[in-house]
């Protein structure tokens, strides 16, 4: 049909763009709304958080663990009020113990003060304040990685070690009556120097290689992270959890038995020796991390699942943790807790965290227009629960990418279908479109990483690849059939049926030649299964068709979702599509 509407183009763009962008759910086919509730996902919880903490250490809170003989500290109030706001965004009282005495601790508070009376914990402050119940670290489970355990195998290990004799160099049988259980075992050679940092060093080991033989039985990847954090929160379960250690471990005073777990767990778990913050470079000693991490695991409660990827899209604040493509929106708070970093670095500027920000996850991204109306879309909703220094950061950030993200699909939704195309040809080519930028631009990073040229080609992309069910044959999401091709140097790797065939084959071992060929395309393939995280290509299109008289809003919606073979991998499209297709309609209606 050909527009019935005298509307300018001028202005039929900006009905459009306005439109789109009235509701901060219509450019999502993720169940962003529930977010704010917790369910599914706590990204917003740790949004809130990070927007709560920065705004008071800014105007000059302290976040210091003191050693005081004082019954609260001012660390304390800071704790309160992000467990506060992480309960009203929909963390329960663990999870909110977790993220929020986590994300201190990113700020720059100890994890541990103190010995014994006025001993402060930070996990287990967070614990208190948020009135959570203690949890073994038997049943804090991992986050999920399709399948999740719990951190009963690294308690298992250990305990199974120290009945054979081989966890501490000391059998109590041997210890005097009168020695063991006081300060002539514990304050000094026998226990600082001896027992304590060899069960440290022992326990953290064999309870991470506990953790990752269990996530590979488990069908799982073996996440040196996750295997790191739950051995040594398992051993520091059992021992002095920082009692000082012998000078062979470092200066007196500075290095505790949570550091020698940390660094052991670490190592066992082929971890780097030092991690770098994103943005500023900053170095951290991973042992210190990773038992800091232990020692706050073990006090803070019993966190579920979604806690514990929470903590994981935390860490991204590493760049050695990072992570570059774009998940559904309730995995993505990874930015925020970089910004919230940022902003607490001597003599910054909120413009200046936003620009380099930015700029530093643009130039990793496979698909940078989603990247940022991904991000653009979590901080706006993240502002109805709070909002703050951190979440004016990523609006800042991320508003002039989304701005021309969406300008190019309006102006040229706007050409082709006054020029006679379909709504559906139009939402076809912005589909290819990202397709390309895709495979182009992880095809860019591989040759980078490999010294070589390096392409990635998706030369088919069909629901329906084993399954009969009509929701299978229907959404790419549930049951994709993707053929891919992966050439590096001149030399050609076929992979038809990626997801259905090949990749079982080669996580089988029937196929272990072609697992490289599988690891360069893996990410392209992700990216489209998710592509449903943002579905620009879907509303725009159809906004513009409604704008211009060319369909009716449920036709012009059907015939995007139609045409997007990429974008509406999951259903949801429909329904938002023609929701801001009617309103980018009543806006033109009433442009002057």
């Amino acid at each position: 049909m050909p527009p019935s509407s005298s509307l300018s183009r001028e202005r039929a763009i900006v009905a459009v763009i306005a439109g789109v962008t009235a509701n901060a759910d219509w450019l999502t086919s993720d169940r962003i709304e529930a977010l704010t509730g917790g369910h599914g996902m706590l990204n917003m919880p740790v949004i809130a958080i990070a927007d709560t903490l920065a705004r008071e250490i800014l105007l000059g809170a302290d976040v210091n663990v003191k050693f005081a003989n004082v019954v609260r500290q001012p660390v304390d109030d800071l704790l309160a009020k992000a467990v506060a706001i992480a309960k009203q965004a929909g963390a329960d009282a663990a999870n909110a113990a977790l993220l929020s005495a986590v994300m201190l601790y990113l700020a720059g508070a100890q994890a541990q003060v103190g010995i014994p009376a006025g001993n402060r914990k930070l996990g287990a402050t967070a614990r208190m304040i948020a009135g959570a119940d203690r949890c073994g670290v038997a049943s804090i489970p991992t986050g999920k990685k399709n399948n999740k355990i719990s951190g009963f195998p690294a308690v298992q290990a250990i305990y199974e070690a120290m009945r054979a004799g081989e966890l501490s160099p000391v059998s109590g049988r041997n210890v005097p009556t009168g020695v063991g259980g006081g300060p002539i075992f514990g304050h000094s050679t026998l226990g600082e120097d001896i027992v304590f940092p060899a069960m440290a060093e022992r326990g953290a080991r064999i309870g991470t290689q506990a953790m990752l033989d269990a996530l590979a039985g488990a069908g799982m990847p073996t996440a040196g992270l996750t295997a790191a954090i739950f051995g040594a929160a398992a051993i520091l379960e059992i021992i002095h959890p920082d009692a000082d250690v012998a000078d062979a471990y470092g200066p007196y005073g500075k290095v505790t038995t949570a550091f020698v777990a940390g660094q052991s767990a670490a190592r066992t778990a082929g971890l780097p020796e030092t991690l770098h913050f994103r943005l500023s470079g900053d170095e951290y000693p991973v042992g210190r991390l990773i038992g800091d991490l232990g020692l706050i695991l073990k006090d803070v409660g019993g966190p579920t699942v979604i806690g514990m990827m929470a903590l994981d899209e935390i860490l991204q604040v590493f760049e050695e943790f990072a992570r570059y493509t774009d998940p559904p929106l309730g995995h993505l708070c990874g930015e925020a807790v970089v910004a919230f970093r940022a902003l607490l670095q001597p003599e910054v500027s909120p413009d200046a965290v936003a620009d380099r920000l930015i700029t530093d996850r643009l130039a990793a991204s496979i698909d940078p227009d989603t990247t940022v109306v991904a991000l653009n879309t979590v901080a706006r909703k993240a502002m109805q629960v709070c909002r703050g220094p951190v979440t004016d950061v990523l609006l800042a950030a991320t508003e002039p990418g989304r701005t021309s993200a969406l300008m190019h699909r309006a102006t040229l939704a706007y050409d082709r279908l006054t020029a006679g195309s379909s709504v559906r040809d139009v939402v076809e080519e912005l589909d290819r479109e990202r397709l390309e930028t895709i495979t182009r631009r992880l095809g860019v990073r591989h040759a980078g990483t490999l010294g070589k040229p390096v392409e990635i080609r998706i030369t088919r992309v069909e629901a329906g690849a084993r399954r009969t069910s009509r929701m299978a044959r229907r959404w790419l999401a549930f049951d994709p059939s993707i053929d891919v091709e992966v050439e590096v140097d001149g030399v050609t790797t076929r992979l038809p049926h990626f997801v259905d065939d090949i990749v079982p084959r080669v996580s089988t071992g029937e196929l272990a030649e072609l697992a490289p060929a599988v690891t360069l395309a893996a990410p392209a393939v992700g990216e489209l299964l998710v592509a449903g995280n943002v579905i620009q290509n879907v509303t725009v299109p159809a906004a513009m068709a409604v704008a211009l008289g060319v369909a009716p809003p449920e036709e012009a919606a059907e015939a995007a979702v139609a045409g997007a073979f990429v974008s509406a991998g999951i259903p949801g499209a429909k329904q938002r599509a023609e929701a801001a297709a009617r309103m980018a309609a009543r806006i033109a209606r009433h442009a002057p």
